[in-house]
This record gives structure tokens, sequence and C-alpha cells, in this order.
């Protein structure tokens, strides 16, 4: 409730009318002034008590003069002051109308009031009695104010301004009034007819008698208008330095840019940014030339859902030279147009629902200002005011031209690592593998999704097949972002590829792949620019005839197991240390994967976040697994949905799922060879029987001489036991010849004359291809036929 003043409320008339014109408050001055009491005139319409047509208000504030209807008849003219009240919840307000009835009292000569000086007086100054109505004003106050003083005198500080404020300034005069002791106040209100919001310091002060009674108070009203200005100025300036630029996304950014000068600079803001030229993605440095096409990048009014846009977000549009967009690009300066001058009529002409919006929304000041960042031209920010009255200044062109000036860096660094983001995608997944082999040891499904802010970086994943029908499955992970990231990867998968190919057991390739690391990392090390290489890994070897899987992994997550109709498990194995840190072991471990055992791989980003621990993760992903899926892919898109927020990881992510498969007894084949090399001719007999059983006749010829030459070279040059095993898939046929001797076989070119060396140049000519690999008792001597037909 507010306090209570000795106020006369009689000294003042005073009504209150709402937006239709009926009265709905009647003061007792209005009762003195006209006769008519509360009760007769609340409620009726105020023109009835007006003597001719009733004067037409077209500004927040009216005065002049009115011929009033008297109760007992006679007419009564008056100076009447008029303000339109905006309430505090919106709405369309009401009408203020007020006349002072003692202000042409006569003074008197020994009132101290009068003897202040006030006419000399170049600050504003007003002096309020001991009723706090106004008493005197210096002309400095009265060309504030608008209006003369013998037309005010009389009034209070609400009746004066006709503004809410106003009661909280009266409470202040009271303060100073009855304390005796003076005090400031600080007030952003509009003065004057036109409106314009002014910053005003109001410096009170009692008016004390002869006696030291406080008679009065004297306010003196400096205007710090400009330094305010200067000052919300650097306030926005420095809003828009923490505000804009707050991520690397050129959407976002544009927006940042237009939230920023909504409200604070304008009403409404438009951002449309130029597309890059392909293949380039560079902006132009060169000058512009119309017509422009651009795309809206963001836009932000004061009306909620930007009604006043034309071009929805992401939408491209053509502006020729007389539009806005185009004019300031094309002069490469921030152009200001208005209503009044008619530059903005002429600009809109050669857009229709432009000009509509214009006269709908009343937009009357439109100021255009280039993007521009190190020499290259990005695009536009348009600035509209409509409903702040005031148009641009020169003020306001410059802090205009300072936010989109730092708002142009963070479009440009926003756009420079969109390209280089897109440039790291675009290499890493050149380098991974386009689509999974198909083999007959797995059923293999993947997915690799780049982080959704931070830059690219490394992981990677592969499937390999090896001999003898085994496959390997890999998992990895560069430390790093960006290009020298995805670089990085591309030479571990191809140096995990050319080690595979040599069946290297899992244990030693991460040992000759932490040499490669620790290589790269020296290299690394002469340029500054570059940092050390670090990398995890997780390697598997899977075969399908014994079922089991071999595994080693270099500070990397361990896999997840989920049998067929079982619930999924993590795998427990030596962790062993990253790549990279050189001399430390690597140990495998062996395990036995029943058919239909389904194995997840995966990089660190897919169960780690900020949200949650890696054990929350990886029970998530547990759930995930086990719930029904038809096939792996539908399993894959499961997984991230469950684990990755809606907005995309904050890490790269690898994802394998493989469903291991078991090759049938019965298509393989095994000999125990004795050390006679007349017994290779039933060898070869028992080869062609097994190839009548499997249905290969036609194989048979082939089968028979690759055999012969690899059991013959066993026993002639290999060390006993020797073994033979013939693997047959749907498409191929394996022949492996294994010994304990580690000795390994290379191909030679033989002599015209030389009765040996031609054993396995054949074996090359015949088969599909061939090799070798080391085990853990010596070596295998493999190659594959095929393919064979149906």
């Amino acid at each position: 409730m507010s306090p209570v003043y000795p106020f006369d409320e009689a000294a003042t008339a005073r009504a209150v009318l709402d937006g239709d014109g009926t009265v709905t408050e009647w003061s007792e001055g209005a009762r003195r002034l006209l006769g008519w009491t509360a009760e007769e005139v609340v409620g009726r319409p105020a023109a009835e008590l007006i003597q001719g047509p009733p004067p037409a208000a077209r500004s927040p504030r009216w005065n002049g003069t009115v011929t009033l209807r008297h109760r007992d008849g006679h007419t009564v003219t008056v100076w009447l002051l008029v303000h339109h009240r905006q309430p505090k919840n919106g709405g369309t307000g009401d009408w203020l109308a007020v006349t002072p009835l003692e202000g042409d009292r006569p003074p008197q000569p020994d009132d101290p009031l009068e003897q202040a000086g006030l006419t000399q007086s170049p600050c504003a100054v007003a002096i309020y009695d001991e009723r706090l109505r106004l008493h005197r004003i210096n002309d400095a106050m009265a060309e504030v104010i608008g209006l003369p003083e013998e037309r005010i005198r009389g009034l209070r500080v609400p009746e004066l301004s006709g503004r809410l404020d106003g009661e909280r300034i009266e409470q202040q005069l009271h303060r100073v009034l009855t304390t005796g002791r003076g005090n400031d106040v600080r007030a952003y209100v509009p003065i004057g007819v036109h409106g314009r919001v002014n910053a005003w310091l109001a410096r009170m002060a009692p008016i004390t008698d002869a006696t030291g009674r406080a008679r009065g108070v004297c306010v003196a009203a400096h205007d710090f208008t400009e330094q305010y200005e200067s000052r919300e100025r650097l306030q926005l300036v420095n809003e828009a330095s923490v505000r804009i630029g707050t991520t690397l996304d050129i959407t976002r950014t544009a927006q940042e840019l237009a939230d920023v000068c909504v409200p604070a600079l304008a009403d409404f803001v438009s951002v449309d940014l130029l597309d890059p030229p392909e293949p380039t993605g560079e902006p132009a440095t060169g000058p512009v030339t119309a017509p422009v096409t651009l795309r809206r990048a963001a836009h932000q009014s004061i009306n909620p859902g930007s009604p006043e846009a034309v071009m929805k977000p992401g939408q491209l549009d053509v502006y020729p030279a007389t539009s806005p967009q185009a004019d300031s690009l094309l002069a490469g300066r921030t152009i200001v147009a208005a209503v009044p001058s008619g530059d903005l009529t002429q600009w809109l002409t050669w857009d229709k629902a432009r000009m509509e919006r214009v006269r709908e929304y009343g937009i009357h000041s439109t100021m255009a200002v280039p993007i521009r960042a190190r020499g290259a031209t990005l695009g536009v920010a348009v600035l509209t005011r409509f409903r702040r009255p005031d148009p641009f200044t020169p003020d306001d062109e410059l802090l205009a031209e300072e936010i989109t000036a730092r708002a142009a860096v963070c479009i440009d660094n926003a756009r420079r690592y969109s390209r280089e983001r897109e440039t790291a995608i675009a290499l890493q997944r050149s380098l991974l593998p386009q689509s999974l082999p198909r083999t007959a040891a797995l059923d293999a499904a993947s997915r690799y999704l780049p982080a959704a802010r931070a830059g690219v970086g490394g992981d990677w994943f592969d499937v390999i097949p090896l001999s003898g029908m085994r496959v390997a499955m890999v998992v990895g992970d560069v430390v790093g972002r960006g290009i020298q990231a995805s670089a990085t990867m591309g030479r571990l998968r191809t140096a995990v590829r050319t080690l595979a190919d040599i069946d290297l057991a899992p244990d030693e390739l991460l040992t000759h792949l932490d040499d490669m690391v620790v290589r790269l990392s020296a290299e690394a090390g002469g340029d500054s620019s570059t940092a050390a290489v670090g990398a995890t890994c997780l390697y598997a070897v899977y075969d399908p005839v014994s079922r089991r899987c071999t595994l080693a992994r270099a500070g990397h997550p361990p896999p997840v197991m989920q049998p067929a109709g079982g619930r999924p498990r993590q795998i427990e194995l030596p962790a062993g240390p990253p790549l990279g840190l050189g001399g430390l072991p690597f140990e495998s471990a062996e395990i036995e994967l029943p058919e239909g055992t389904v194995l997840t791989l995966y990089t660190d980003g897919l169960i780690q976040s900020r949200e949650r621990d890696v054990d929350a993760g990886h029970a998530l992903l547990c759930d995930a697994l086990a719930a029904p899926s038809g096939s792996l892919d539908e399993t894959c898109d499961r997984i991230l949905h469950t684990l990755l927020p809606t907005g995309g990881a904050s890490d790269d992510v690898a994802l394998l799922l493989a469903r291991t498969q078991g090759l049938p007894a019965s298509r393989v084949a095994t000999w125990d060879i004795p050390a006679d090399p007349a017994l290779v001719a039933p060898i070869r007999k028992q080869v062609v029987g097994q190839l009548d059983l499997w249905g290969l006749p036609d194989a048979s010829f082939t089968a028979e001489l690759v055999v012969s030459e690899l059991v013959t070279n066993a026993i002639r040059y290999g060390t006993h036991p020797i073994r033979l095993r013939l693997i047959h898939d749907t498409a191929t046929l394996i022949c492996e010849v294994s010994d304990t001797s580690h000795t390994a076989p290379h191909l030679r070119r033989a002599k015209t004359w030389d009765e040996g060396g031609r054993g396995l140049l054949l074996v090359a000519q015949l088969t599909q291809r061939w090799g070798s690999r080391h085990t853990g008792d010596g070596k295998t001597i493999w190659a594959e036929i095929g393919p064979l037909e149906a």
C-alpha cells in the first residue's frame, strides 16, 4: 500500500477515463471545479461533460483549452493536461486528465519558496511546496517539461508526468520534506511530447524558513542521457563479446547476433549469409555484384514467433540492387533508411510482401550492416525499428557495426571450423571401410558417428579376413582431433591390415603397432604444431573351425559378448598400456565363442559422457544388447539411440557388432602325414575322395596338384609331425599343411636346368592366394582354391 501524504486533493481537478472514454475516477477537485459529484459522473461518457466535440489526443500527452459543462448549467473554460497511461500487465491503458485549481494564487512576499533564485540557472529547477505541489519552475525546467509554468503550477508529480514512476519520485520528495535531508534519484523516463527516454539525476533538497522548518523541496534535474547511453552501449558490446560465439556453429552464432541486438538496439533483426562457392568453400574477397543470393541464417523479434519475417531460416532469396541487403553489400558500408525520408519506401518497391510487413507493423527505420571478416564478405545484418519511436542515430550505427564486426569474426571462425571438420570427416570416412567383407566366420554390422560439437577424432574399425577362414576384428581410437588425427588413424589402420596379413598373434601385432606409434610421436616432436601421437586399440581373431577367439587390447575398453539366448557380459582381458608408451608388454587371452554369440567392440565415446559414469554407460549398453532385435543393424541403431544424447555425442563413436558362425565338422578333413615321400600318392587319393564326398569333383585336379606340392615340401624341408587339413566353404577350398619347423618358405624363380624350385610357383599359379603363418609350435602353409562352382 502506498504511504499517505498530506495532500490537498481539492487543489487539482483529476479525472480518469478508460479506453472508451468512460469516466472511471473523479476527484474532489473535479467536483469543486464543475459541481458534479463522483457518484453522478463515474460510469458516464466524458463527452457529455464537454461543450462541443472532444479533443483528439494523438500522442501519449496532450494539453489544451477545453470548454466544460458545469452542473448548474453554465460552461467553464479550463486548461487540461492529458496523459495516456500504460498498465503494467499490458492492455490499452487509460487516460489521466488534470488541471490545477490554485495555480494563479498570488505569492506571499515573505514566502521562502519565492526567495529561491531560479530564473537565471542553466540547471532545470522545480520547487514544490509543503503539499508537494509544483510552486515554481525556471525556464530550463519548462523547456524540459515542454509546458509553461503558469499552466502546470499546482500539479503533483504523478499528475505532471502521468507515469507510474511519478509516485516513486513523489515518495522521495515526501522523505526529503519530512526528514529535512537531501536525496538523489535517478530516473529513466520519456520527457516532452516526443517520448524519447532520457536519463535524469534529480537532486532534491529541502527549502527551510527562518526557523529551520522545511517549507518545500527544491529539485534540480541533470540530464546525463549521453553518459547513460554510452554506458549502455559499452555494456551491450561487452554482452555481445560474451554471448556471441559460444559455439563453432554458423547458424547458432548468427542467432546469437540477432538475440543480442533485440531489443537493445532494434525491434527486429535478420541475418542473411552468402553461400560459399564450390569447391573451395571460401567466401568472396572481391566486390559483391547484384543481384545477391543470400540464405537466411537467423532472425529475432520482440514479437514471439517473429511474425515480421518474410523468410524462414535456411531459405534462399535473391536481392536486387535496390534492396537494403544488396545496397549495403554493394556499397561495402552501413546504410540507414527511414520512412520519412522516403529511402525505405524506395528500397522496398521490389518486394510487395516486405512492403506489406512495413505497413502492417509500422516499420519506420532500417539499418543494413555488412558482415565482413578477414577481408571476406560473409553476409549482411538488417536491423529495423517499429515499436521504438526514435530512428537510428549515428551512435546506433557505430554500435551495430561494432557488434557485427565481433560476430563476423565468430561466424568466420565457425565457417573455417565447419570446413575443416567436413574435410576431416570426409577424410576419415574415406579411410574407414566402405562396407564390411562377407565371411563364413561371422556376420558383422558397424556404425561411425563423428562428435557433434568437438573436432573429428581418430576412431576406426575394421574386419579383416585371414587365412584358414579366420577373421580379425579391430577397433581403435587415436588421441587428438582434426585432420591430423584422421590421417594418423589412416596410417594405423593400414599398418594393422599389413600386420594382420602376415598372421601375427594379437599381442605381437599390438607390439609392432606400439613401435610404429612411438616412431610417429618422434616424428611429430620436431613440429611444434603437432602433438605427440597416442592411441588405443583392441584386436581380436576368431576361428570358426575351433570356435575360439584370441583377443588383446592396448588401453582400450574391453568388448562385450552375448551368447545366443544369454545375458550380455564384459569380457575380462588384460588391460595393456595405450599405444605410444613403448617397451611395455601386451597380453592376449583366448576364449570360446559358441555359434551365434554377438561380440561388441566400441570406442569410449559410446559409454562415456558428462551425464553418467562408465559403469552406467556399460549397463545401458548391456540392456540395449539384451533387447530382442531382428538384425545386427537394428541392434546398432538401438544402441546409439539408447546411449547417445539427442544432440549427438561429445566424442567420436565407433561401434562394431559381430555374430559368430561355426563351421560344421563335416566341412573339415584332417590327415597326419607320414615321413615317407612314397606315401604322398595315397594322400592325394584320400583328398580326391573327400572332394567327391563334398561334391567338388571339378576342384579335384587342382587340389591334387596343390596338396602334392605342399605335402612333398613339408616332408622334404619341414619337421615332423606333419598334418594336412582341408576346409570347405560354400565358395572356397582351403588346403593347409602344418609342421613344427619355423622356417618359412619363399617363392623363387627356378633356372632352366634346375630340378627343383617350381613347386610354390605352381601353387601360386593354380590358387586364388597362398601364404604362411607362424603358430605356437611351428608354421602352416595354406592355399585357397576358388571360387568354386555351386
